[in-house]
């Protein structure tokens, strides 16, 4: 959802996009070139390099199949998951790369002392992928912006504010576990785009990471209260004991859908994920909007 916003974005102010996907089919665009992106070849499968270039010759190994004669592209933004980037460390050195925008997460903070060992894993995953970026970029010489997003929503395709807009069609309520007043800083995918666009150029930025909120902080309760009156329902909070929660989210758990939800995310619900976007707001130019859902926001 942040690149269906960047695209246009890009466009906009002049660039020359390239598109890399793992989606072969892509829609036709005058204005993009779409490129299949391939998933790493297994190290089992590559052959034997030498010790002393082992490392950059593997790499490019995966990176130059589909290469021709005028592809030299100096920036790059990365929106897939962090962690899956050293994958493709060998593409961005094929293509020249000089500057290197990628999004992180402010879970790498919030998850870090979570109850759900799971959770715990993430924030880790994000630091541990977050200096191997950094340490790969001052090796190659490439500036590197890292941003970290708090919760992202938009275009009725994000994970967070959609599946609480399912959870109250279906069931015509929301649970909550206590007071629910952890304060949240939602920020829409369009504003996320617009940091990574301003972090192509802006010479301040270089080797920075930034973490980019929204422009309203309001509680967790009062967030789901605007879903709820966003899709023309009037607000009804069930307020359950956290064993009551958890016994529901082991319920939801079987289907597909509601798969990630664990019980720390009820605990959550009352503790305040806000985080500071001045650096960015000074650098970037960053002005995001205060959290008003759309019917481009919503899902169908």
């Amino acid at each position: 959802m942040v690149g269906a916003c960047l695209l246009p974005m890009l466009d906009d102010a002049g660039w020359r996009v390239v598109a890399y996907s793992r989606r072969e089919n892509r829609e036709a665009s005058k204005d993009v070139e779409w490129r299949r992106l391939f998933p790493p070849q297994p190290l089992s499968s590559r052959p034997q390099q030498s010790q002393d270039n082992q490392n950059l010759t593997i790499e490019q190994y995966d990176a130059t199949a589909n290469l021709s004669g005028r592809d030299v592209i100096p920036h790059w933004i990365c929106l897939a998951p962090i962690w899956v980037l050293p994958d493709y460390f060998g593409l961005f050195d094929a293509h020249g790369a000089r500057r290197l925008i990628v999004l992180s997460s402010t879970s790498r903070f919030t998850k870090e002392n979570s109850s759900d060992p799971d959770e715990q894993a993430i924030s880790l995953r994000l630091a541990e992928a977050e200096t191997r970026v950094q340490e790969w970029a001052k090796k190659r010489g490439v500036e590197w912006v890292i941003l970290r997003p708090t919760l992202i929503y938009g275009l009725g395709r994000d994970k967070n504010i959609v599946e609480i807009v399912h959870i109250i069609r279906r069931f015509g309520f929301f649970p909550m576990f206590g007071k629910a007043n952890g304060l949240r800083q939602p920020v829409h995918a369009a504003d996320v785009a617009g940091a990574c666009l301003a972090a192509l150029r802006v010479p301040c930025a270089v080797n920075r990471a930034y973490n980019i909120s929204g422009g309203e902080t309001l509680t967790y309760r009062n967030m789901i209260a605007r879903i709820f009156i966003a899709i023309g329902c009037t607000p009804r909070l069930l307020i359950v004991p956290l064993w009551v929660f958890s016994l529901a989210v082991s319920i939801l758990r079987c289907l597909p859908r509601y798969r990630q939800w664990t019980t720390a995310m009820a605990e959550r619900m009352n503790r305040d994920l806000v985080f500071d976007h001045t650096d960015a707001a000074r650098d970037l130019g960053f002005k995001p909007r205060e959290f008003v859902l759309t019917a481009e926001d919503l899902p169908i």
